[in-house]
């Protein structure tokens, strides 16, 4: 993986990385078009680069995350990311093989995508709109981090420990995407879309905290060599890209979200979905 290639896959990664649509089936379909092969080294760089972009939710929710008089916070996170640090754990052979399947993540992307199509009216009843999500990433977010404290409450153990479990099944169903998993159990849970979205933010980060640990553990114990200089070098600029570009995607996502509802993503999904089968089906991407 040249220096070009980190820098494009990096803002892919930032701007999938938080809307519902799987950066990392994202990733996968774009390295054949990059010609990049698979490797150690350019997967432990797809999980650091989304931990980099999910870092952006530290820096945007900054007060909500070092509030340290609200301690449930933290004890909610740890119940909600327990299910994905278990399953993870049991299946990641299969996790592996699966995600270097292509037809396995491009059916999965048409099948989360129509659930997209149904999921604002199913989960109406919940709140009518969410106009009074704030623009996080500019000056506003000083109330995005207050209303985040109120917000909290409305969050049991129990909830958080299901929002938890349907996190899982983007780790069994690869490119169905974390956050629409987290959203879509969070509205079942009968949250708003504010509270949804805000909890799948938050819970990304001890995600993918624990997942780039994990992940760059095992290749140092593998494959060493991945971190040579030159990979170091690499692996930085793509993870600065892609905090950057994730600071946007963020406000991209609520807009959208306020103004069209899930079903956009839906689509585009399915759109992208059927393209990559037929490219595979014509053996025009391999």
């Amino acid at each position: 993986m040249n220096t070009i290639q980190a820098i494009i896959i990096a803002i892919i990664e930032g701007i999938t990385e938080f809307l519902p649509i799987s950066s990392t089936a994202h990733m996968k379909f774009a390295n054949p078009f990059l010609g990049i092969d698979d490797s150690p080294f350019v997967d432990l760089f797809e999980i650091v680069i989304q931990l980099a972009a999910i870092a952006s939710i530290v820096v945007i929710y900054y007060k909500r995350f070092f509030d340290f008089k609200h301690y449930s916070f933290y004890l909610k996170l740890i119940v909600a990311v327990i299910p994905a640090l278990l399953f993870g754990a049991l299946l990641k052979k299969y996790i592996d093989a699966a995600l270097n399947n292509l037809w396995v993540i491009a059916i999965v992307m048409i099948a989360g995508g129509v659930l997209l199509l149904f999921v604002d009216k199913l989960f109406k009843a919940n709140e009518a709109s969410i106009s009074n999500i704030k623009d996080s990433a500019t000056n506003t977010n000083k109330d995005a981090n207050e209303n985040s404290n109120n917000d909290a409450g409305e969050i049991s153990y129990q909830k958080s420990f299901i929002i938890g479990c349907f996190q899982v099944l983007s780790i069994i169903f690869p490119g169905l995407s974390r956050s629409a998993a987290t959203i879509v159990g969070g509205m079942s849970q009968k949250l708003s879309k504010k509270i949804a979205l805000e909890f799948s933010f938050f819970l990304a980060v001890p995600t993918m905290m624990a997942a780039s640990a994990k992940s760059t553990l095992d290749v140092y114990k593998t494959n060493p060599e991945v971190f040579a200089a030159d990979n170091l070098i690499t692996l930085f600029i793509g993870a600065v890209v892609a905090f950057i570009v994730a600071l946007v995607s963020v406000q991209f996502f609520i807009k959208i979200v306020q103004k069209m509802g899930f079903a956009p993503f839906g689509w585009y999904r399915i759109v992208l979905g059927i393209t990559i089968l037929i490219l595979l089906y014509t053996q025009y991407l391999n």
